[in-house]
């Protein structure tokens, strides 16, 4: 499975999702600019996307909700054992209230994995950043080899980016 993206203008965001509305498509709206998701088996409808391979997932791709972006850049050789944490995790996030959608997106052109979840609200999302399973979902494992806790698999400080399914109030005038 593949997830793209695209971002530009919430109206040219919104007529590309209606002109393709048999695709699996949410848009989304953050500060600044919409981003536009497309989950498919097949090629995108977009004409310059980003490209991630979907190596983690747990939910449908929620219409409406509060969409956290986790983008944490990952040195190549970090990769594996980036992706080896992820997959030996508990999926603590399924099941918490108001939880929605989780995916684990590999990149296919840089260095930035995206870990996107969706939830109900804003308020379900401090929720659970506040919950003994958050806490226990981004602990360190004393199982860790010595050898990956002295190797830096990161490239770059990560970042969380948020959006929303409905437009801000100042932007539907």
């Amino acid at each position: 499975m593949n997830l793209y993206t695209t971002s530009g203008t919430p109206e040219f965001m919104e007529k590309i999702k209606e002109k393709h509305s048999g695709e699996n498509m949410v848009l989304l709206h953050g500060a600044g600019n919409s981003l536009l998701l497309h989950e498919t088996e097949g090629k995108t409808v977009f004409q310059t996307p980003k490209r991630y391979e979907v190596i983690g997932a747990s939910g449908p791709l929620a219409k409406h909700g509060y969409y956290i972006v986790n983008n944490i850049p990952v040195t190549d050789e970090g990769r594996p054992i980036f992706e080896h944490r992820f997959q030996n995790r508990a999926n603590m996030v399924d099941g918490q209230p108001g939880f929605l959608t989780f995916r684990l997106l590999r990149p296919v052109k840089d260095d930035t994995y995206r870990v996107v979840t969706a939830w109900e609200s804003k308020d379900h999302y401090e929720l659970w950043k506040g919950s003994q399973a958050f806490k226990g979902a981004h602990e360190r494992k004393e199982q860790t080899p010595p050898a990956e806790k002295v190797q830096n698999i990161f490239s770059a400080a990560s970042y969380i980016t948020e959006y929303e399914t409905e437009k801000p109030e100042d932007e539907k005038l």
